[in-house]
C-alpha cells in the first residue's frame, strides 16, 4: 500500500495502462509538456511522448469526436475535458455517437474511450468551472458513468474504464484532488464498474453520496457517532449509471432510512434517481420520508468564498441532516 492523493492515483492509473497498451493514449487542452491544468498527466508526455499524450486545440467538439475515431480504429482514448462546464459543445458527439454506436450497429461497433473531467465546485471557480454535469448524462443509455470518491477507486476505476468496451464518462470531484488521500493497493487491480461501496456500516440510516459528498459524509457520520451515538450507514454510490439498486435496497432494508446528498442544483438532480428507486422498490422498508440534502436551484456555484460556501453541502450541513432524519 502507498498513501496517495486522489489526483496522484489517477495520474499512476493512466501511466499504468498507457505501460500495458501501446494502444492507449490521451488527449486534451495542455495535457502535454504543462500536465494539464491541475496536473493529471503530469510526466506523462515525458515518458511516452507526443505521439500518445496529445495536446488538443480548445475545441471540445474534435476532443470527443477524435477519440470517437480512434476508438472505432481500435485505438484506447483518455479524452480529458479541461473543466466539466466546457463539455457541452461535445454534447452531440457523446450522446448522439458514441453512446448509441453499439446499440445503431447491433453489436458490431464499440466505441472503448474514456472522457475525464473534473466536476463541482469548491474551489472558488465562479459559474464556468464549478459546474455539476452527472445529471444531463446519466440519463443516456450507451454510457457508464463514473465518479471515484477514494484515491483506491479512482486508480482502479479508471483502469477498469479504460478496458471498457464501451465508453465511459469518468467524473472527477476537483475539490478532493489534493484534499482526499488514501491507500493505494501495490501492483496491478482494478475496481468494478457498477458496484457501490459500502464506506461506513451502519444501522440507523443510510447516506447515499458520491465524489466529494461520499467523503464529507463518512466525515459527518463518523463525528455523529463519536459525538452523540447515531450510526449512520454511507453508501459510496461510485458509478452513477448503471446504478446499483441492489445495494442501495439492502442498505435501507437494514436502516429504513434514507438520506440522498449530492452538490448539484437540487431539482431533477441524480438524487431524484435514488429517491425513485427507493420508492419504487423500497417504498415498505422505509420508516421515514426520503429526505435530500442538495446544491441551491441557482445558476451555479458562486464565485465568492462565503457564498459558495452557503451553496454546497459541507460535512457540518450533512451531520445537522442525518441528526434530522435520525430523530424523525
Amino acid at each position: 500500500m502507498a498513501v496517495m492523493t486522489l489526483i496522484d492515483a489517477l495520474r499512476q492509473g493512466m501511466d499504468e495502462e498507457m505501460a500495458r497498451d501501446p494502444r492507449v493514449f490521451i488527449t486534451g487542452e495542455d495535457v502535454g509538456p504543462r500536465g494539464g491544468v491541475f496536473r493529471a498527466t503530469q510526466g506523462l508526455h515525458e515518458k511516452y511522448g507526443s505521439a500518445r499524450v496529445v495536446d488538443s486545440p480548445l475545441a471540445e467538439l474534435s476532443i470527443v469526436a477524435i477519440g470517437i475515431g480512434a476508438a472505432l480504429a481500435d485505438l484506447r482514448p483518455i479524452c480529458e475535458i479541461q473543466f466539466a462546464d466546457f463539455i457541452h459543445p461535445a454534447f452531440n458527439q457523446i450522446v448522439n455517437e458514441a453512446a448509441k454506436f453499439y446499440y445503431r450497429s447491433n453489436g458490431q461497433w464499440r466505441v472503448p474511450m474514456v472522457i475525464r473531467t473534473p466536476y463541482g465546485g469548491g474551489i472558488a471557480g465562479g459559474l464556468y468551472h464549478s459546474q455539476s454535469i452527472e445529471a444531463f448524462f446519466t440519463h443516456v443509455p450507451g454510457l457508464k458513468v463514473v465518479v471515484p470518491s477514494t484515491p483506491k477507486d479512482a486508480k482502479g476505476l479508471l483502469k477498469s474504464a479504460v478496458r471498457d468496451p464501451n465508453p465511459v464518462l469518468f467524473l472527477e470531484p476537483k475539490k478532493g484532488y489534493r484534499a482526499i488521500k488514501g491507500d493505494v493497493p501495490d501492483g496491478d487491480y482494478t475496481v468494478p464498474i457498477g458496484p457501490a461501496r459500502i464506506a461506513r456500516e451502519g444501522r440507523d440510516l443510510s447516506v447515499f453520496a458520491y465524489g466529494m459528498m461520499a467523503h464529507y459524509a463518512t466525515m459527518a457520520a463518523d463525528k455523529l457517532a463519536r459525538e452523540a451515538g447515531i450510526d449512520a450507514e454511507v453508501i459510496d454510490l461510485r458509478t452513477l449509471l448503471p446504478v446499483d439498486k441492489g445495494a442501495i435496497l439492502a442498505s435501507v432494508k437494514k436502516t429504513g432510512k434514507a438520506l440522498i446528498v449530492y452538490e448539484d442544483n437540487r431539482t431533477m438532480g441524480y438524487g431524484a434517481e435514488i429517491a425513485a428507486v427507493l420508492a419504487d422498490d423500497g417504498f415498505e422498508l422505509l420508516d421515514a420520508p426520503i429526505r435530500r440534502l442538495t446544491g441551491l436551484d441557482v445558476p451555479a456555484v458562486p464565485f465568492s468564498h462565503p457564498m459558495q460556501e452557503y451553496f454546497m453541502p459541507n460535512p457540518d450541513k450533512i451531520a445537522a441532516a442525518i441528526r434530522e432524519l435520525a430523530d424523525y
